[in-house]
């Protein structure tokens, strides 16, 4: 697939993005020689590969839960700089 100047303008004023002469031939270059890069990964023999989600395993990072002591509500609210009915109270951020 060749890029074309036109497709360069085309995504360029999609993105809002003002580019000069100089610059979209060298993207229409560089995103041409991704592309054919790209097309290359298609000849490449996959029969009897399992399809994966990531290049590397992963395992589940968290923590188990633990029971830890509750401090209370009052003990919470004791270095408030403001609070109403044991509530904290905030500035207010969505009008």
């Amino acid at each position: 697939m060749k890029i074309t100047r036109d497709d360069i303008i085309h995504v360029a004023n999609l993105a809002r993005l003002e580019m000069d002469e100089d610059s979209i031939q060298k993207f229409a270059v560089q995103i041409d020689d991704i592309l054919r890069y790209v097309e290359t990964l298609s000849n490449v023999n996959t029969d009897g590969v399992q399809p994966t989600s990531h290049a590397i395993f992963l395992t589940n990072a968290f923590r188990n839960d633990e029971e830890k002591q509750d401090f209370g509500r009052d003990a919470l609210l004791e270095n408030a700089p403001e609070k109403e009915n044991g509530n904290f109270v905030v500035p207010k951020v969505v009008g």
